[in-house]
C-alpha cells in the first residue's frame, strides 16, 4: 500500500485512530513532514493540533546514536545506557546539548509565532510523523512528552519498519501503523509525492489548526531545565557535574 501523499497518508492513519474520537486528546505533529499528515488526524477526530519540537543529541561522530534529546520548557532527557558506554566527555556532550537547544529555541519561535503550547498534562498524546526509520527521533519525542506529564501516548505513523514498531512500544503506550513493513527501504518509497515540507507550510497548517492568524506575544525566557524522571532515560537540570549515565 502507497500513500499519494502526507495529507492522504494522514486521513487513512486518522482511520485507525478513530477510538481516539471524543476522548480529551491532543495531536502533536513533528516537523517538518510530520505536520501534514497531524493536521489531517487532527481534522478527522476533532482535536486541537500542536507541533512537537525536539532535537536529538547525537554522539559526535555517530550522529544516528542519540544520548538524549532536548524539548520545550527546558526538558533534557539523556540515555544512561549509552552514556555509560561512550568516552562522551561533560564538556563536549554540554557543547552537544547547548547546540541543539539553540536550534530548538529557533524553531520553536518559527512555528510558534509567539503561540504557547499546548498543555499535555493528563491528557493523551498522539505524536505524528510522516514514517518511522530507525525510529530515534520519534523515540525521543515520546520520552520528551511523558516528561511533559502526558497520561498516555499514541505514537502514529503511516508506514515503519517491524523490528522499529516493536522498540517503540517500550517507550509509547501505543504504536499505530497502518502499513508495517519488513523492509523499508526509505520512507519517501512509500510516497507518490513526498517533496519537503517547507516552514511556511508547517506554519501555515498550525495557524489554520487554531482558527485564524498566530497570535504574537513577548518572547519569554527559557528558564532552567525541568527536572523530570523519565522511564528508560533520564531528566536533569543542566548543571556543572557530569551527568549520570543516562529523522526518525
Amino acid at each position: 500500500m502507497r500513500y499519494t501523499d502526507r495529507p492522504e497518508a494522514g486521513r487513512r492513519l486518522a482511520r485507525s485512530l478513530e477510538q481516539l474520537r471524543g476522548q480529551d486528546v491532543v495531536v502533536l505533529g513533528l516537523p517538518r513532514g510530520g505536520v501534514p499528515v497531524a493536521h489531517e488526524v487532527a481534522v478527522a477526530l476533532g482535536v486541537p493540533l500542536d507541533v512537537l519540537v525536539v532535537r536529538k543529541l547525537g554522539v559526535p561522530w555517530q550522529p544516528e546514536l542519540a544520548f538524549g534529546a532536548v524539548g520545550e520548557n527546558g526538558m533534557l532527557v539523556l540515555n544512561d545506557a549509552v552514556l555509560e558506554e561512550l568516552p562522551l566527555d561533560p564538556d563536549r556532550r554540554e557543547r552537544v546539548v547547548e547546540n541543539e537547544r539553540a536550534e530548538l529555541d529557533r524553531r520553536v519561535r518559527r512555528y510558534r509565532q509567539g503561540r504557547d503550547r499546548l498543555p499535555v498534562v493528563g491528557r493523551t498524546v498522539v505524536v505524528v510523523d510522516d514514517g518511522l526509520a530507525t525510529g530515534a527521533t520519534a523515540e525521543a519525542a515520546c520520552r520528551v512528552v511523558r516528561g511533559l506529564g502526558a497520561a498516555r501516548i499514541v505514537l502514529a505513523v503511516p508506514v515503519g519498519p517491524t523490528q522499529t514498531i516493536d522498540r517503540l512500544r517500550a517507550v509509547a503506550d501505543q504504536v499505530v501503523c497502518p502499513q508495517p513493513v519488513h523492509r523499508l527501504g526509505s520512507v519517501g518509497s512509500w510516497y507518490d509525492d513526498f517533496a519537503q515540507v517547507a516552514d511556511a507550510e508547517v506554519i501555515a497548517l498550525l495557524a489554520r489548526a487554531t482558527g485564524g492568524p498566530p497570535a504574537r506575544r513577548g518572547r519569554r525566557g527559557r528558564g532552567r531545565h525541568r527536572a523530570r524522571r523519565v522511564p528508560g532515560w533520564c531528566s536533569r537540570d543542566r548543571g556543572p557535574h557530569p551527568t549520570a549515565s543516562g529523522s526518525s
